[in-house]
């Protein structure tokens, strides 16, 4: 079984000017030790997914449908009793930004063991003890002399160590980590990923990297998630989605990272601005930013199409390529779409 199974999730946040879709229809599952990555431009859906899972939306942000199971428990429907017991214990998150995330106006070491008396069973001494060892387990130097400092006293990169120590304290089965290394050097991110790595390992527990950055996804990711407008629109191990991607969206992704075989040319940016998700086409969300986009694009959306046992992607260029195969037989053709 699957230590996370997401089945048909959707999520909308409902303001003045109409009900957002902001995760729409997405369906994956997490095993344990394994490293997913989702990715996609800003606005695609990935932070509202973790946050879907936790269930800590915003006020006008809710679950309108599917299914979230963890060791086969559902968490949708099953109410905040059951999700106080979840959040920290069994599923940890890391926020995008360390410095809005941690309180300025309590110690390092205050909100620390705050979080581990919250989610254990720890008295303070002993919630003291535990973070003193989880600052150390991420290479935070002097930690006991580090409780007693505020947030403000800390680079960048320590209070990113400072936000993995609390998320880790309480041994959960998954980490959520958003956009873990951003506002974060080049150096300072390089050891970020490394001390996930690391703990990864050490640890045992399934992550989820959501992440924007493909050189990320490249050096930690199992399985990879490609989002767009809330959807996915492909899926499949690392190496599939690296060497063979059979979404325009996410090769248009890969065309704009620079490469040692780039330098000195120009990158290739995916035209166009992200859709408006108060006014979704009935065709793929893609296709006006799309340069292989066909007529069949703007009015359908493409079904999932398996492209191998560890692959598969939602686009009509997938179905065009098998119908010129002679794999598939064009029915879209007889409805007047022809794929082609």
């Amino acid at each position: 079984m699957a230590l996370l199974e997401v089945k048909d999730l959707r999520t909308s946040f409902f303001t003045d000017a109409g009900e957002v879709k902001a995760v729409n229809g997405i369906s994956f599952q997490l095993d344990r030790g394994k490293v997913l990555g989702i990715v996609g431009e800003s606005g695609s859906g990935k932070s509202v997914t973790a946050y879907s899972i936790m269930q800590i939306l915003a006020g006008t942000g809710k679950i309108v449908g599917g299914s979230v199971k963890l060791d086969g428990q559902e968490l949708v429907g099953a109410g905040e009793k059951v999700m106080k017991t979840v959040r920290g214990n069994k599923i940890s998150i890391i926020f995008q930004d360390p410095m809005t995330s941690l309180n300025p106006t309590y110690t390092i070491g205050h909100q620390l063991v705050e979080a581990i008396v919250l989610h254990t069973d720890r008295d303070r001494k002993q919630a003291w003890d535990r973070a003193v060892e989880m600052l150390r387990l991420v290479n935070v130097n002097e930690p006991e002399r580090r409780m007693k400092q505020y947030p403000f006293e800390f680079s960048g990169g320590m209070r990113q160590r400072v936000m993995i120590a609390m998320a880790l304290a309480c041994e959960p089965d998954i980490l959520i980590a958003d956009e873990p290394t951003t506002a974060l050097d080049v150096t300072i991110q390089a050891q970020i990923l490394e001390l996930m790595q690391q703990l990864q390992k050490e640890l045992g527990m399934a992550i989820i990297m959501i992440t924007h950055d493909l050189g990320v996804v490249a050096q930690l990711c199992d399985e990879v998630i490609v989002m767009y407008a809330g959807s996915i629109c492909e899926q499949g191990t690392a190496d599939e989605i690296f060497y063979n991607p059979k979404h325009e969206y996410t090769k248009g992704l890969m065309r704009s990272i620079p490469t040692a075989d780039t330098a000195g040319t120009r990158l290739q940016p995916i035209t166009g601005t992200p859709i408006d998700l108060l006014n979704m086409p009935e065709g793929c969300p893609f296709a006006p930013r799309c340069d292989a986009a066909m007529k069949i694009c703007i009015h359908q959306r493409a079904e999932r199409m398996e492209i191998n046992a560890d692959h598969a992607a939602a686009c009509w260029m997938n179905v065009k390529q098998a119908v010129e195969d002679g794999k598939i037989i064009p029915a879209a053709k007889e409805e007047g779409g022809d794929p082609a």
